[in-house]
């Protein structure tokens, strides 16, 4: 499989790199110029397509060919970064491309998901004071997913819990709401983030889905897995 990671110099963008050269995926990788010394780990593997991911011309030239994009869909800066990633992919990506996008919980598909306290609070708090520090959009990424689910590609959003460093625990579990009592522990470990991410390129279960997902060995995962 031919498979272009935008937002590959990252640290959930080097997991995918890794993983994906791992399954014998040919990588082609798109980060910042002055981000590509973070991908020499991989160099002479992976094709690397420096630019901005917002920008077409660059994902255009990334995604042609490819059967599958994996997209860090960030809510960087104040200028419709993700929109302007996420519509770049979904225009160019080749017919038929699978397409896995990832984001936090806030995301809803079919607003039926419950939110903690906490949660609300602070998308309320920090999405104001993070967009006045022109820091990042919250509402961009929430209308970047918006046009993700009203589009007719292959698509899958992934919506990681709160992320953490640490050895692989395996495959998390996942969930089609926040607040099923099996996402409760709200923690997963970035490599397994990706890991999640990359296998789902072959998983047409997914296909048109919003997982919630959460560590494969947390305490909720252990109580409630069937």
């Amino acid at each position: 499989m031919k498979v272009c990671i935008v937002g590959a110099s990252g640290k959930l963008g080097q997991y995918m790199v890794q993983q994906s050269l791992d399954r014998g995926d040919e990588v082609v990788g798109v980060c910042r110029e002055q981000s590509v010394g973070k991908l020499d780990p991989f160099k002479g593997r992976i094709t690397v397509i420096p630019g901005a991911t917002d920008d077409r011309e660059v994902i255009e030239r990334a995604v042609a060919g490819c059967d599958g994009v994996l997209v860090v869909m960030t809510p960087r800066g104040v200028h419709g970064y993700s929109t302007g990633t996420t519509q770049a992919v979904l225009d160019y990506a080749p017919p038929g491309a699978r397409l896995i996008f990832s984001c936090g919980w806030h995301i809803t598909l079919d607003g039926q998901d419950v939110y903690s306290l906490k949660l609300k609070t602070l998308v309320k708090v920090f999405g104001p004071l993070a967009r006045l520090a022109r820091f990042a959009d919250l509402d961009d990424q929430v209308e970047a997913a918006r046009r993700i689910f009203t589009s007719d590609t292959r698509w899958t959003v992934v919506r990681g819990s709160d992320l953490e460093e640490g050895e692989s625990q395996g495959l998390p579990v996942w969930s089609r709401h926040v607040g099923d009592p099996i996402l409760e522990s709200n923690s997963t470990r970035r490599v397994d983030f990706a890991l999640f991410m990359v296998e789902a390129l072959d998983n047409d279960e997914l296909v048109h889905r919003a997982p919630a997902i959460v560590g494969r060995q947390t305490p909720s995962a252990l109580a409630y897995a069937a």
